[in-house]
């Protein structure tokens, strides 16, 4: 009994002091230091400032592949991508950012309807629709301006410094350096750096429950699950389906002919006419616009259930890639649909709850690699559906958690 006791304790210390430091020095392309500069992995905890002689260290503890950022106030940021596993002392250079005065300035922004307006409509699809999207804070939303363009509806927005999320659910306060959003037609895109800090040294019971409930079904959960061969132990049942144009519904060409023509006819779309057999071309036009607005674009066909893992991942120089053929649905079973996803965006309940999560994966470039911390090193070489997408930024977690397993 003593000598399994002894074992167990001797592999606990080597788990605890397996933390390695992650060193280098910042300066400027004169080699003057520069002290106080942020050094940190993005979507990571792990983060640091530098010293007075422009020196950092940063602790880690899994060998990953991160992307190092650093900052500083009139200098270009730096990023690249870095394995804990063999780096070296880090030598870093930053360049003089010489376009802070050449640029264009932001107009004055009005903090009038138009823009709370548009500021709603950026938390809703940046922070998400989810119950930790609740509790999700922005403290310097004065910092964000908006551009809307009719032409396109698209909704740009610019964030003057990076945006200070409090996260109460999870207990973080996230320093998210905003690059680029866009929103057109319900598609969403965004990309920055986040740098995260727990908000208290010590962990609330609270924010370990939501960070292992946001952690369970992600798609970060999803890769760990498919590298280590724990799908189905994990709760992931994953199907296959080839998605086809609905020849149902009218084309593109034919809705445009058909708004156009209501808009000569000084018309106005009226959707409750329920014409079957249309006697004008008026009665036409009315009714390629309802089915336009009725029918899916496309349609799905599911053709293999459960599909085996070597039909989801590959390997070049023991290099694992996410590489499967049309899409995957990724189902997991051991969580229900929250009440908002099934209320849609409009508040108006689309179907049934379901006892499961549904998101659907396609694969943009061909195959995408997958760095072990549980993320696609290329973010936009995938495209998610469904309950991933309504899942969004409240509840992602820094690339460094991992969950307590009993």
């Amino acid at each position: 009994m003593k000598k399994g006791l002894y074992i167990a304790c001797i592999l606990f210390t080597i788990q605890t002091f397996s933390q390695q430091l992650i060193k280098g020095k910042v300066s400027s392309k004169t080699n003057i230091p520069l002290e106080g500069a942020s050094v940190f992995f993005n979507n990571t905890t792990i983060g640091a400032l530098t010293n007075d002689k422009g020196e950092f260290e940063l602790p880690v503890r899994n060998n990953n592949t991160y992307t190092l950022v650093v900052s500083y106030l009139g200098y270009k940021t730096y990023q690249k991508q870095i394995n804990t596993l063999n780096t070296e002392y880090l030598t870093i250079q930053l360049d003089e950012d010489n376009e802070l005065l050449d640029e264009v300035e932001i107009p004055k922004t009005k903090y009038d309807d138009e823009w709370k307006y548009n500021l709603a409509r950026f938390k809703k699809v940046f922070l998400g629709r989810t119950k930790l999207a609740e509790e999700c804070i922005i403290q310097n939303e004065k910092d964000l301006h908006f551009d809307y363009d009719a032409k396109t509806n698209t909704l740009t927005a610019i964030a003057r410094k990076p945006l200070q999320i409090k996260h109460k659910g999870l207990g973080y306060l996230i320093t998210y350096d905003l690059v680029d959003f866009s929103l057109d037609h319900q598609k969403v895109f965004f990309s920055g750096f986040a740098q995260y800090k727990n908000l208290r040294k010590s962990i609330r019971k609270k924010w370990k429950e939501n960070r292992l409930k946001a952690y369970n079904g992600s798609q970060m959960h999803y890769l760990r699950s498919l590298m280590d061969k724990s799908l189905e132990e994990d709760g992931f049942v994953v199907n296959q389906f080839r998605r086809v144009r609905n020849e149902a519904r009218p084309t593109e060409k034919e809705i445009q002919f058909a708004r156009e023509y209501i808009k000569l006819q000084g018309g106005v779309v009226r959707f409750s006419n329920r014409n079957a057999t249309p006697k004008t071309k008026l009665d036409s036009a009315y009714i390629t616009l309802r089915k336009a607005r009725e029918l899916p674009k496309f349609r799905d066909y599911l053709y293999k259930s459960n599909i085996p893992y070597e039909e989801m991942i590959s390997y070049e120089k023991d290099i694992p890639y996410l590489d499967f053929k049309d899409y995957l649905m990724v189902v997991y079973t051991k969580e229900p649909e929250e009440e908002n996803f099934v209320k849609g965006m409009f508040g108006k309940n689309k179907r049934k709850a379901q006892n499961v999560q549904t998101s659907n994966l396609v694969l943009l470039k061909g195959k995408a690699q997958i760095d072990p911390s549980g993320i696609l090193l290329d973010p936009n070489a995938a495209f998610q559906e469904e309950y991933w997408g309504f899942e969004a930024f409240a509840n992602m977690l820094p690339l460094d958690y991992q969950p307590i397993k009993e």
